[in-house]
């Protein structure tokens, strides 16, 4: 007699795959009427493409983008998340924009940096991307036409206002201005082709390394910390080094695509201090974003040089009960302890409250520039 303990589920076995072979069939069938359903909607896109053209009319949206994202979301009743939901229909807009024009997207490079990332999660994967090499530069490439639009980091929640950002977005006057954001958060990795207990050496930004300050004093105390302009620079050294010496020790702290795009391996992900860290980055564009009810205006202003300036003008604000979510402050450039002022004020430059507020701020000021009203960002991607 056989007294070994039978397997409980064997006897089920035929019954567990009849039932999963009936679900997979049903998701079968779905899936072709998802493909059949997603191309109907891309006929749509196609005529729609056709219609802007012949108005020129802006392929990229962003007031219709907001308003299609919230409806697909509020529609949603589960089980997939509003996160799943929006990812998917970020990535189908992103067809959309090849099927009605081809667009060309610049970003902050090198390749894998986390404005490209940003870039990816606002746009999708179905658009043309430009690597630019400086802030500068990527406003200059909007200003002559050469992208159509670009992102640029504008804010980090624990570092604040991004400088060569709020400085090009002074020197470009209007000629590009901001017609989206998006908010992204971040999440660092250790990236390298050596076991983890043989780093010495990470490379980064200096920025990325102090967003990481508590877990390298934890985990790596001793390693040498090797500053680069972007953390993308820093995963391409950290590859070259390796290939050049296999006992170098070398990593890099970076994204998740920056290790695939220069061939690193993932040793640890997230190891940034603080887990709800985002950046805000800017969309810009030559051209305004549409009112959609719920709104921002980034706005720049230079006070006069005297007691009270800046209090007169954010009493404009308050005045006129517009509440502002962002205050940040650059040097003017143009005479010593002189001051350019940036804010962000919830609502549209069309809203009434808004325009009376900037017409009140006028008169306070040296100068007032409308950087752009654009959709508020709900989610972080």
């Amino acid at each position: 007699m056989n007294d070994a303990p039978q397997n409980p589920s064997s006897a089920t076995d035929p019954q567990v795959e009849s039932a999963l072979a009936d679900l997979r069939s049903r998701i079968d069938a779905l899936d072709a009427r998802l493909v059949a359903l997603l191309n109907e909607r891309a006929q749509i896109v196609v005529e729609i493409g056709a219609c802007k053209r012949d108005k020129d009319a802006p392929i990229y949206a962003p007031h219709r983008e907001a308003a299609v994202l919230q409806r697909v979301i509020d529609a949603n009743d589960g089980p997939l998340q509003p996160r799943t939901i929006e990812a998917i229909y970020r990535e189908l807009m992103s067809g959309s924009f090849a099927l009605e024009q081809p667009l060309r997207i610049g970003y902050l490079g090198p390749p894998g940096s986390f404005s490209h990332v940003a870039a990816t999660a606002h746009f999708g994967s179905s658009v043309a991307y430009e690597d630019m090499h400086d802030i500068d530069g990527v406003f200059t490439e909007v200003r002559r036409g050469r992208v159509d639009y670009a992102l640029a980091p504008i804010e980090n929640s624990a570092h604040g206002g991004v400088a060569d950002t709020l400085d090009a977005l002074r020197a470009a006057r209007g000629e590009v201005v901001i017609c989206a954001e998006s908010l992204i958060g971040v999440r660092h990795h250790l990236l390298a082709n050596c076991a983890p207990e043989e780093v010495c050496k990470i490379h980064s930004r200096p920025e990325v390394f102090s967003q990481c300050k508590q877990w390298l004093a934890t985990q790596y105390p001793r390693a040498a910390l090797i500053h680069w302009p972007s953390s993308s620079r820093a995963a391409m050294e950290a590859k070259a080094e390796h290939d050049a010496d296999r006992r170098a020790g070398a990593a890099a702290i970076g994204s998740e695509l920056a290790g695939k795009i220069y061939g690193l391996n993932t040793l640890f992900i997230d190891v940034e201090d603080d887990p709800g860290n985002v950046t805000r980055f800017a969309v810009v564009s030559r051209k305004a974003a549409q009112r959609t009810g719920d709104d921002k205006t980034s706005i720049m202003f230079t006070t006069d040089d005297k007691p009270g300036a800046l209090v007169a003008v954010l009493a404009a604000f308050e005045d006129a009960g517009v509440n502002l979510s962002h205050i940040d402050k650059r040097p003017s450039g143009k005479e010593n302890w002189t001051y350019t002022f940036f804010i962000d004020a919830m609502g549209h430059p069309e809203d009434e409250p808004v325009l009376r507020a900037i017409e009140g701020a006028e008169r306070r000021c040296r100068e007032v520039l409308v950087l752009g009203g654009y959709p508020k960002a709900k989610r972080i991607l």
